[in-house]
């Protein structure tokens, strides 16, 4: 049987892994990667102007490990760190994997009622903020009995938690190993509570350790992130960049209209690139020497990734990952004829994928049904979550809740989420795909596709745009929006249309679609069956 080159190109990295090997734990990694690069950089925190060589990452993060350890943190306790993107992120990090802690990332943005919440569902022991969340911390009305008074960091300096020498060198007197837990890592929390996926080191390794190998191929070098240290993105974008002994460019808060002068500016060869940024910047004859080599283009369109190649003079693909799995698709450079049809790619290395109907029987190529992920080092499962547990698991497969279609040659294409599907008079509708197909208006910068009630078909499609930048409502009327969505099938054409300034985000910027009220629309909502606007009370009874 003859492979597309695709899978042969990831078949070369799968390889290249098991030939290389991985590291015993993430301390042992930490040690390596010193001995190995020792000054060179292995941070660069631009905005703040701050650098840490493997070297001091190394050294600092071994005294910060002693520093806990000395305050009878040890092996299992659990550590919640609410810091921003910063030297004292990667440093508490590592320093929490060289005791054998677990670290329960805190979103920057929580106050006191999502603060009461996962530091009590998570057994938070220790909390290492940052000065300027404290406000949140003060609003908590249920702290934990076992969480000790706050390490506070102001400014972003370590005070206490750095006393002494750095240590070359670092043994908490136990043994750490890659099967150790190392991450309570709470998922977004669009619908329902967070859940805690339980991350082991080796979920690291394995994560790192395969991107790494992409930009290997690709000649990165110079890599630059804007995720929150929070959010699991940014956690394997630096550890990639160790990975191949490379400099991670970390950005402290994000600026789309600065985007482009810093990966000039720092010559950066990779980043996730924000599909919004085609429409907010214009063209410039600099464009095609930017020096990107790989950008990752999450869920864009074929024909945004094709201008941004054309634009950038690079390789843009897609992949599909999960914090409960790492990475579970990888979109090899020689996709080919693939990419016409939305691929996000091939199952990544030491992972297997399947695509099942709603019996668990397999799908056939072509056919839609859910994501099913099983693997070395996927999550353990959801912190004292038996319920979500016994939900998400099918077996050793985890169940994704999105929705893909697989072609016979294992190439992947994602349909939408389940929960995201509008049911229209018993039509499946894909919010994903009607999305898509709004946001290939030029005038339109981001859309939103969600359900609304209607009693005689159950659900009806109700599209929020918010325009891109110099456009306005009178430049985009309703009636055109309209227009432009004939492209799709009937069924699948937005009945209900408004537009927003902005829209409720997630840890992640994903658009927040559960948090949508009546006070994000501009103006009235227009309703393309009556050819009319929605007064305010039955906006509300959409919304």
């Amino acid at each position: 049987m003859t492979l597309h080159p695709g899978q042969q190109e990831i078949g070369t990295l799968g390889a290249k892994l098991t030939e290389q090997g991985f590291p015993d734990s993430l301390p042992a990694f930490c040690a390596a990667q010193a001995e190995k690069y020792g000054d060179a950089i292995a941070l660069d925190y631009f905005q703040d102007g701050v650098q840490l060589s493997y070297k001091a990452l190394h050294r600092r993060s071994n005294r910060i490990a002693a520093n806990l350890l000395a305050r009878g943190y040890r092996k299992g306790a659990h550590i919640a760190v609410m810091l921003p993107n910063g030297p004292a992120s990667a440093l508490i990090w590592f320093a929490i994997m060289k005791i054998g802690a677990v670290i329960v990332p805190v979103n920057t943005a929580y106050g006191g009622k999502e603060l009461d919440y996962i530091l009590n569902q998570s057994d938070a022991q220790a909390l290492i903020i940052g000065d300027q969340f404290l406000p949140g911390l003060q609003e908590m009305t249920n702290r934990p009995d076992i969480l000790t008074d706050p390490m506070v960091v102001v400014s972003g300096e370590l005070g206490d938690l750095e006393t002494g020498e750095e240590l070359a060198d670092f043994d908490p007197g136990y043994a750490v190993t890659a099967h150790d837990l190392a991450n309570l890592q709470y998922t977004s929390g669009t619908t329902g509570f967070p859940k805690g996926c339980m991350l082991t080191q080796d979920y690291w390794i394995v994560l790192s350790h395969s991107i790494a190998q992409v930009h290997t191929h690709y000649g990165n070098r110079n890599l630059f992130f804007w995720a929150p240290f929070f959010y699991m993105d940014g956690q394997w974008s630096f550890l990639s960049a160790m990975a191949i002994g490379g400099k991670a460019i970390i950005a402290s808060k994000m600026s789309l209209t600065k985007f482009l002068g810093w990966l000039h500016e720092h010559e950066a060869h990779y980043c996730v690139l924000p599909e919004p940024i085609l429409k907010a910047v214009p063209p410039a004859p600099e464009d095609a020497n930017i020096p990107l080599n790989y950008v990752h283009a999450f869920g864009w369109r074929p024909s945004a990734r094709a201008e941004a190649e054309a634009r950038f003079n690079l390789v843009a693909r897609d992949s599909f990952g999960m914090t409960e799995v790492g990475p579970a698709i990888i979109c090899p450079q020689a996709a080919g004829e693939k990419l016409e049809t939305n691929t996000c790619g091939l199952a990544a290395p030491f992972r297997e994928t399947r695509v099942v109907d709603e019996n668990g029987a397999e799908c056939a190529p072509g056919q839609a049904g859910e994501l099913q992920i099983r693997g070395r080092s996927i999550m353990l499962g959801y912190y004292k979550r038996s319920d979500a547990n016994a939900d998400s698991f099918d077996g050793d497969w985890f169940r994704s809740g999105d929705l893909f279609v697989k072609d016979a040659d294992g190439y992947h294409r994602i349909v939408g989420r389940l929960k995201e599907m509008i049911k229209r008079a018993g039509e499946n509708i894909s919010a994903s795909e009607v999305e898509s197909a709004m946001r290939e208006a030029p005038q339109i910068a981001e859309a939103a596709a969600i359900a609304v009630p209607d009693e005689m078909r159950r659900e009806e499609v109700m599209v929020l745009v918010k325009l891109a930048e110099g456009v306005g409502c009178s430049d985009m009327l309703p009636q055109a929006i309209a227009a432009h969505s004939e492209r799709l099938a009937a069924f699948k054409r937005p009945r209900y249309i408004a537009y927003v300034e902005e829209f409720p985000r997630t840890a992640t910027n994903k658009i927040a679609k559960s948090q949508i009220l009546a006070s994000h629309v501009i103006g009235s909502v227009f309703d393309t069956q009556g050819m009319q606007e929605l007064s305010a009370e039955e906006l509300s009874d959409l919304l």
